[in-house]
């Protein structure tokens, strides 16, 4: 199991997240986000616009990705 924050997967919070798979750890990140959108919390819906933005450009976003992937994979266990 590993831990990371909402901040280290784009969010806005120190929130975090406990998982043993990454796709994991992305869907705790997601179903976090929305009930912060359901919430209107400023902060994180300006973190949504800014990962909303980055979604325009696939090879940016893909590289996202794959550098939270490699943060998540270097992480110690807990």
């Amino acid at each position: 199991m590993k831990t990371m924050t909402c901040k280290q997967l784009g969010g806005a919070c120190n929130k975090t997240f406990s998982a043993d798979t990454f796709e994991e750890m992305a869907e705790l990140s997601k179903q976090h986000g929305m009930e912060m959108f359901q919430s209107n919390d400023e902060e994180h819906l300006a973190a949504m616009n800014a990962m909303r933005q980055l979604m325009e450009k696939p090879e940016q976003m893909q590289q996202w990705f794959a550098d939270r992937k490699a943060e998540f994979e270097m992480l110690e266990e807990d």
